[in-house]
């Protein structure tokens, strides 16, 4: 472990990293990687060997403390135990593997021994539906933090840390580019959620009224990780993804993006990367990069998708 100046963070290269994992269970098949990992993501099960096989350990120990400490409060209370979940926020910007690093977490967690009940929310379902977006004069910002029913999202978290037990998240559609009106991911009895999204570690809220008590999504976090990599790759990433999804999903006549289809590739890939430059670059800016010091764990990725080194909290 590398520590130079004084910092909270312990600095973790890959190659000690990877001895960490020890004996943890990895119960993934190379067939399941294919349908985890996202477009374009070199992701190998060496990867998940090497680098999400300690975070899941890492996992386990702090879950499993977390447990005792609720049974021992209860107990300190005399009061009867509370199944109350477990929540892994999961941030970093759009491209930069969010959604697979969520995804091969839950598979891991739930191969633990106590085979725990997890579930994945996205941030996405909590924007503002597009006909609201219009109204606001916030399509272009899109993926900012006023582009999101904040209100919405921390009334679920609340209610989720509140112990109700079946609740109802909001669903998107990445083929539609918006909300999808009255379907939901119904969530039953969790041990564990993670609640991926862009801006889940901001640190003020702004739109809650300055005489209302102030909430931030991140203070229902138990843990929570930074997906970060330098923008340039993360640029790169986008502008490949956007051409596979040119060639395959754009093609669906329901798609929002049908147009980028139909139009010849080099125009397409231009205003892809106009759409980085002054939409997704800039949230990443200006929104995302600076939260990423607020997270247990921040996970450094090389511009072939590897991760080279972890920077985990001390305490």
């Amino acid at each position: 472990m590398t520590e130079n100046l004084p910092s909270p963070f312990m600095e973790v290269e890959r190659d000690e990293w990877k001895t960490l994992r020890e004996r943890e269970r990895i119960n993934i098949t190379e067939e399941e990687l294919l349908e985890i990992r996202g477009i374009n993501e070199n992701l190998s099960i060496n990867e998940v060997d090497e680098i999400y096989a300690p975070i899941s350990k890492l996992l386990r120990m702090y879950y499993e403390n977390y447990e005792k400490l609720i049974t021992r409060r209860a107990d300190f209370f005399r009061k009867e135990h509370e199944k109350i979940p477990y929540i892994i926020g999961i941030a970093g910007s759009v491209a930069v593997g969010k959604s697979t690093t969520a995804r091969i977490l839950r598979a891991l967690i739930s191969g633990w021994p106590s085979k725990p009940n997890v579930y994945i929310v996205t941030t996405d379902g909590f924007l503002f539906n597009n006909s609201e977006l219009e109204r606001r004069k916030l399509m272009e910002r899109k993926g900012f933090p006023e582009s999101y029913d904040l209100r919405k999202m921390i009334r679920f978290l609340y209610d989720l840390k509140s112990g109700i037990r079946n609740l109802k998240a909001p669903l998107y559609s990445h083929l539609l580019y918006d909300i999808i009106e009255d379907q939901f991911l119904e969530i039953n009895e969790p041990d564990i959620v993670i609640f991926e999204g862009l801006n889940v570690l901001q640190t003020n809220t702004g739109a809650i009224r300055a005489r209302e008590p102030e909430l931030m999504v991140s203070d229902f976090f138990d843990f929570s990780i930074f997906v970060d990599a330098e923008e340039i790759h993360i640029k790169k990433w986008f502008l490949e993804r956007f051409k596979v999804l040119r060639e395959t999903r754009f093609k669906n006549p329901e798609s929002y993006f049908r147009g980028y289809y139909k139009i010849p590739e080099e125009e397409a890939m231009r205003i892809a990367s106009d759409i980085w430059d002054r939409i997704n670059g800039k949230n990443l800016r200006e929104n995302i990069e600076n939260t990423k010091y607020h997270a247990h764990l921040i996970l450094k990725k090389e511009e072939d998708h590897s991760v080279s080194k972890v920077m985990i909290r001390k305490i």
